[in-house]
């Protein structure tokens, strides 16, 4: 089955993987775990426990894997955006401490 996944925290390509993602998935360049919240159809930052599947049991962390009986990857959880705030955060820590960010 064929599909356009690209890892929500750092956008490479998941085409290599096959679906259903497992709970074990990680990203090949990143190493994020894949079967979390916020890869997920029903993630919404905007609700209430952030997820719009009324039967899902609350998970705390978004970004950690887990067995989630409703999660579905969506082609659509990568977000630059956010990717360039997170970057430009770090990229400022490591100025405070005097360290340099050369990926």
């Amino acid at each position: 089955m064929s599909h356009n996944l690209a890892c929500y925290r750092c956008g490479a390509s998941l085409t290599a993987l096959s679906l259903p993602l497992s709970r074990r998935d990680q990203c090949p360049d990143c190493n994020a775990d894949l079967h979390v919240c916020k890869m997920c159809i029903y993630f919404d930052a905007a609700v209430p426990r952030q997820c719009r599947e009324d039967g899902a049991e609350d998970v705390t962390d978004k970004e950690r894997s887990n067995f989630c009986d409703w999660f579905k990857p969506s082609e659509r959880a990568f977000d630059p955006a956010r990717k360039s705030e997170a970057d430009a955060a770090r990229d400022a820590l490591a100025a405070l401490f005097g360290e340099t960010n050369d990926d």
